[in-house]
């Protein structure tokens, strides 16, 4: 089914994206998170290249291609959801509370979280079917790995 959806974005667009798994789709959803504040930033770019390298063993180049292709399927699927039920559909309980985890960091990299960055990570929290006390986990773990601001 969620393949299906794909095909039909990917048919209107000119360029072919790669059939998303569990790592593409998670990084989608950490571009999204970056974006829906409309200010996409550096340091944000970075900490997703920095989380898909650590999460999924990529080296900083592989990382950096893979957050590309991310941004190209986040433009291309309209929903969070998608990309969340895939990585519930394909996942186990640990993989997707890291991935909650790292939109957490995500959200958290510019500061104080912004109204939209939150409506995404909540949408992608239900759609991945954890728990508001894990997400409140989540976002205490990814308060401590903060590195602290001057």
């Amino acid at each position: 089914m969620l393949n299906k959806l794909f095909a039909a974005f990917r048919a209107s667009n000119t360029e072919e994206l790669p059939d998303p798994d569990a790592e593409l789709a998670l990084g989608a959803l950490l571009v999204r998170v970056a974006m829906s504040d409309r200010d996409y930033k550096v340091a944000e770019i970075s900490l997703i290249d920095r989380i898909l390298a650590r999460l999924f063993q990529h080296n900083a180049i592989e990382a950096a291609k893979i957050r590309a292709t991310c941004e190209k399927l986040h433009a291309a699927a309209p929903e969070t959801d998608t990309f969340a039920k895939l990585i519930r559909e394909t996942t186990g309980l640990s993989e997707r509370l890291a991935a909650l985890d790292a939109l957490w960091e995500v959200v958290l990299a510019d500061g104080d979280p912004k109204e939209d960055e939150l409506r995404v990570l909540e949408s992608a929290r239900k759609a991945m079917g954890l728990s508001f006390l894990e997400s409140k986990a989540a976002r205490e773990r990814a308060m401590q790995s903060r590195p602290a601001h001057s």
